[in-house]
């Protein structure tokens, strides 16, 4: 045992003298510390360095002590987590039987369909879920009460999931062709029902064509699973909770500056934006360039310190609950955290008795 093992040991039985933390159950301790590393260590190989994964790490200690969880904020997993991985982990990892790949293409213009892009080629072994159809609940669309893309509930979930092939024990990776914009979605809907292993692709299928990786038109048929959704408490937010909380609380709005303002608004009833909101669009998150990506985990950090995440926990939203989830994702990489309101501005805009905000400032 090295030095680093006896010093856990030494401390482990200070636990058990202080808290009483039988010396069983605190050697299990170690032993399941022991294997989650190794499990880290997979993806960053033999010598421990990073191939493709960013993992995020426990909170950070502040103030001398652990990060405690305030309230109404979302606990964060008690495991690493690889938030988003590169073109070349997921080309060395294809056919792996516990790798679930997600195409989640989807537009805004009606006359474009993520189903037929996935069909004119995708990444290979990649299943394709839709936005509207498995990502969203039924009722769904412009001036609705529910707005454009309901959360779905926790039934549709392990239906669709299921169906998809998507287990426990899968690690899923998810692209769009949008540097993760659309993809999010599918990142924050397994979060939030409890599964971890889920990962975005960076770069997305942009990336990956212009580095001449091949793309299939076979579509792969998913074996069946079972997907048990395990709904985090905290982690969305529905119209009744932004209405109480917009005031006291930080919220940002992840929507392109302009409809941020209302001086232009293609998709919803109203322009503007919910009262009291800053403008974080989703955009920022990444580098610029013809192939973006997302933007350094310090880079991230100072982006929303600045608008006030070092201090507490957002709430953030979008058009319709869907890019809102990049900005979530990058809060993560960021060592950060925030809350979806995934109803967003399609269900406020909707509702004729809440108010909206235009200009600039929140």
């Amino acid at each position: 045992m090295g030095p680093m093992g006896r010093r856990f040991d030494r401390i482990l039985e200070q636990m058990e003298r202080i808290k009483g933390l039988p010396l069983a159950t605190a050697t299990d301790y170690r032993m399941r510390m022991t294997r989650r590393q190794a499990r880290v260590g997979d993806d960053r190989g033999a010598q421990g360095h990073d191939r493709g994964c960013h993992v995020h790490c426990p909170r950070r200690l502040q103030e001398g002590g652990l990060a405690l969880r305030a309230e109404n904020r979302p606990v964060a997993p008690a495991v690493a987590v690889s938030t988003i991985v590169d073109t070349d982990w997921l080309a060395g990892r294809l056919g792996s039987p516990s790798l679930r790949i997600v195409d989640t293409r989807w537009y805004t213009d009606p006359a474009r369909h993520g189903r037929d892009a996935y069909l004119a080629g995708h990444i290979p072994g990649a299943v394709f879920l839709d936005m509207d159809e498995d990502l969203s609940a039924p009722g769904g669309g412009r001036g609705r009460p529910a707005g454009r893309h309901p959360w779905p509930s926790a039934d549709q979930v392990a239906r669709v999931l299921s169906g998809a092939g998507i287990a426990d024990g899968t690690r899923v990776v998810a692209y769009d062709d949008q540097a993760g914009a659309i993809a999010a979605r599918l990142w924050y809907v397994l979060r939030a029902y409890g599964h971890d292993d889920v990962a975005i692709l960076d770069g997305g299928l942009a990336k990956w064509t212009a580095e001449g990786r091949a793309l299939e038109t076979v579509v792969p048929r998913a074996e069946p699973a079972v997907f048990v959704p395990r709904p985090r408490e905290g982690w969305v937010l529905n119209k009744e909770g932004m209405a109480r909380e917009r005031s006291s609380a930080l919220v940002l709005d992840a929507r392109a500056a302009p409809r941020y303002r209302g001086d232009a608004e293609p998709l919803d009833l109203r322009a503007g934006h919910i009262p009291g909101a800053r403008n974080a669009p989703y955009a920022a998150n990444l580098t610029a360039g013809e192939l973006p990506v997302f933007r350094t985990p310090a880079e991230l950090r100072a982006r929303y310190e600045a608008l006030g995440a070092g201090r507490e926990s957002p709430i953030v939203y979008c058009g319709s609950g869907v890019t809102a989830c990049h900005d979530l994702i990058a809060l993560e990489l960021a060592g950060l955290r925030g809350r979806l309101y995934p109803g967003s501005w399609s269900e406020w805009s909707a509702d004729p008795a809440l108010p909206a905000a235009t200009g600039e400032e929140p």
